[in-house]
């Protein structure tokens, strides 16, 4: 694999249901349930198109998807949004890649006015280098239900406050937002 820079991709392609089948699965870490899960909101985007709520950033190196997230506002909040998934190709591990799609993930929901991601993960111990990349990207345990999905398996949610938008600054009884003007 070269080492060209990351190209993010955002419109969902037919393919994509394979790919994110393959991204997930290389993990080695999710059951064939979730990996179904997974596609399913593929399937939804190109199903509903734009107006899904599920919205996706892909991850290529030399035009081939070697990750991808899937995220979206939380319903009846005013700024909140879901992290559903984030799969970096196991081959890639260790190069980045999965920081740079969670920033890039970040700056896409800070633009579209959300303040805050959540993300949900299971206490089981083939998830601690999950946990752990989501507490070196800013994020926070939030809360724990214990044993919420088996016996001896918590829900586990990572919250990260993303930065404020500057507010706007009144200039002699006009309003214009800083550094703009």
């Amino acid at each position: 694999m070269s080492h060209h820079p990351i190209e993010f991709r955002y419109e969902v392609r037919p393919e994509d249901r394979g790919v994110v089948r393959a991204l997930v699965e290389s993990t080695g870490v999710f059951s064939p349930i979730e990996v179904e899960v997974a596609v399913e909101l593929v399937d939804d985007r190109l199903e509903i198109g734009a107006q899904c709520d599920y919205k996706f950033v892909f991850a290529e190196l030399d035009h081939r998807a070697v990750g991808y997230t899937s995220y979206g506002p939380i319903a009846l909040t005013a700024a909140s949004y879901d992290l559903y998934w984030i799969a970096v190709d196991k081959a890639c591990h260790g190069r980045k890649i999965g920081q740079s799609l969670m920033k890039k993930t970040e700056e896409l929901i800070h633009s579209a006015g959300g303040q805050r991601v959540y993300i949900e993960t299971s206490s089981r111990h083939p998830y601690a280098p999950t946990r752990g990349f989501y507490l070196r990207c800013g994020y926070h345990e939030e809360a724990r239900l214990k044993d919420f999905y088996a016996p001896g398996d918590d829900k586990v949610i990572y919250v990260k406050q993303l930065q404020p938008l500057l507010p706007p600054v009144p200039l002699g009884g006009l309003t214009e937002p800083l550094g703009q003007g």
